[in-house]
């Protein structure tokens, strides 16, 4: 087998076969195929695209080429979630203590933030003394203890899509949906759930920016899924304007404390206990969606969840304290920004409110920037407020770096107008 035989099959929208496939991924990782020849490669699939099939195929290979977890020690059905990424997506630090306090086994592995989009261990690690890195064994015995784990990534963990992804990322062939799909799926098996809710985010502030996009690339990730095994569930949920109020590390972990508490915002909690009902049918604590909705609503509200958020933060060291007194993990230095005419809030550019928190400090424009965890905004308004000259539209949370662009940035995220607009948040269901 060759490469450049493949470069020009794929050039001219021929199919590969699995065997093929395993080929360029693995002589690709072990650097028997240059750069260059898998950019060509790249290039070619970018026009000529692949079937469900090759996508399948790819995410397999790239699964296969590091460690693939075992949790098979963990009894019952081991259930995961992903995000493809937004502003304010906090979902993952709700729902994991939700469920484990209604005893599903939540074993999850996270990745961290670039861009404008936060990662859910650049969050965690904003509580003092959390430890996103535990041995595999460790691992498996805090979710045998007490359902819940969340750890960054293995190093291990397909190391195949690590090295595609740079360079698909210097070579402008990021955006090609079965390229997305595989990526995120090799990852996704490679972590060893045995149930899987993808929530595919649509919208200004989301990698897919329209709901055709977001549908093709949900269904390819569940039949990438349900061809290696899972059970699989896709929903689109709208990302034109922030989940939730607060965005930013530190933030974002005061706001899902707040949830956990029962006293969250209405769009952070009905997005999570909808992924949350799909993950309690999967894993057979429930059997009708509309009462594992109720049952969801009940324990964030009686203080269940809370409790066992208090608990994942003990067992991975971090400090109980600050989830009592969740001040602490904001910034003392905040600068409000005022609305420059009266009207309704029609449009938010939720990319450009994730921007302006980056600017701050907040995110990483490069993989290897640091965070600042205390700094970030809360945003006041949401589509659809009403608002007069004057009135905060939202507050900094700052340090010493880029307050006059987040400024900047934010008045013209926000469109006032004279027309009250509402935006569905959940869109589609796929399965």
């Amino acid at each position: 087998m060759h490469i450049v035989d493949l470069i020009a099959k794929k050039r001219d929208g021929d199919t590969l076969t699995q065997e093929e496939i395993n080929y360029l991924i693995q002589s690709y990782t072990k650097g028997k195929i240059p750069d260059y020849q898998m950019s060509a490669f790249l290039m070619a699939t970018y026009f000529q695209k692949m079937n469900d099939e090759e996508a399948t195929y790819l995410a397999l290979a790239m699964r296969d080429s590091g460690d693939v977890i075992d949790l098979s020690q963990i009894p019952g059905i081991k259930v995961d979630k992903h995000s493809t990424g937004g502003v304010g997506d906090k979902v993952t630090l709700v729902l994991g203590p939700l469920l484990a306090s209604l005893g599903v086994k939540f074993a999850k592995m996270s990745g961290r933030g670039l861009g404008h989009t936060g990662g859910t261990i650049d969050k965690l690690e904003s509580i003092p003394g959390y430890q996103v890195e535990l041995k595999i064994e460790d691992f498996i015995k805090q979710v045998n203890t007490i359902g819940i784990a969340i750890v960054g990534q293995s190093g291990d963990v397909a190391p195949a899509d690590k090295k595609l992804y740079a360079l698909r990322d210097v070579t402008a062939t990021v955006d090609v949906i079965p390229l997305i799909a595989s990526s995120i799926m090799s990852k996704k098996l490679a972590s060893g759930a045995d149930a899987i809710v993808l929530d595919v985010k649509v919208g200004h502030g989301a990698f897919m920016k329209t709901e055709e996009e977001a549908i093709k690339l949900a269904e390819l990730m569940v039949s990438i899924g349900r061809l290696a095994g899972k059970q699989m569930t896709a929903i689109l949920t709208g990302m034109d304007e922030p989940l939730g109020h607060k965005i930013g590390n530190g933030l974002e972990v005061y706001e899902a404390i707040e949830t956990l508490k029962g006293k969250g915002p209405q769009d952070l909690v009905d997005v999570t206990v909808e992924i949350g009902a799909h993950l309690l049918l999967d894993a057979k604590v429930e059997t009708q969606f509309e009462q594992a909705k109720k049952r969801l609503y009940e324990a964030l509200n009686n203080g269940q969840a809370y409790q066992k958020w208090v608990e994942l933060v003990k067992a991975q060291g971090g400090d109980i304290s600050v989830l009592e007194h969740p001040e602490k993990l904001l910034s003392s230095k905040t600068v409000p920004v005022f609305a420059e005419k009266e009207g309704y809030i029609m449009d938010i550019n939720a990319l450009d409110i994730g921007k302006a928190a980056m600017r701050l400090g907040a995110g990483r424009e490069k993989k290897e920037d640091n965070v600042l965890f205390e700094v970030g905004l809360d945003l006041h308004q949401k589509i659809g407020s009403y608002v007069k000259k004057g009135d905060v539209l939202a507050t900094l949370y700052v340090e010493n770096r880029g307050v006059e662009e987040a400024k900047k940035l934010i008045l013209g995220a926000m469109t006032i107008g004279d027309e009250k607009k509402e935006l569905p948040l959940i869109r589609r269901t796929i399965k």
